[in-house]
């Protein structure tokens, strides 16, 4: 039997903590952290902490759709951040810590809006959502010394 493996895309501040929290995540295949959503090809990270580039640092996984839910997924995304704070998560500030979720299939799009959605009128967050979901892009992975920076 073939394991189906199913991609995922999330921008929320500093890609360094969005991919610890994956990590844990069971289910989860494998994590990446690097950059999507820019004009600008091949960046590296300085290029992109300039704010020159429009990309958002993001944490790209690969999960087993058999073991994890894009829900699941999801919840981790809302848990693990502020989706109310634009540009900014903690002490980061700019657009490549902005909240986004880059889609990989329409699937993912519907879900994505229905759960962005449903929190809203949830009165969890008495301010708008400000995540944007957006079609994935090219994905330009991060230099190794960015991977797995905290285990």
């Amino acid at each position: 039997m073939t394991q189906t493996i199913e991609l995922a895309t999330f921008g929320a501040g500093c890609f360094w903590g969005v991919e610890a929290a994956f990590r844990r995540v069971p289910g989860i295949v494998n994590t990446s952290v690097g950059y999507m959503g820019g004009h600008f090809e091949h960046p590296c990270y300085l290029d992109v902490l300039s704010r020159i580039t429009g990309h958002a640092e993001v944490c790209q996984v690969q999960f087993d759709p058999d073991e994890t839910a894009y829900d699941t997924l999801l919840d981790t995304f809302w848990r693990i951040h502020d989706p109310t704070s634009l540009n900014r998560q903690g002490g980061d500030r700019g657009e490549q810590y902005r909240s986004v979720i880059f889609y990989h299939t329409p699937a993912q799009a519907k879900a994505a809006r229905q759960a962005k959605n449903a929190l809203q009128a949830s009165g969890h967050y008495p301010q708008p959502i400000v995540t944007a979901i957006e079609p994935a892009t090219t994905y330009w992975l991060a230099s190794a010394e960015h991977q797995r920076y905290f285990g």
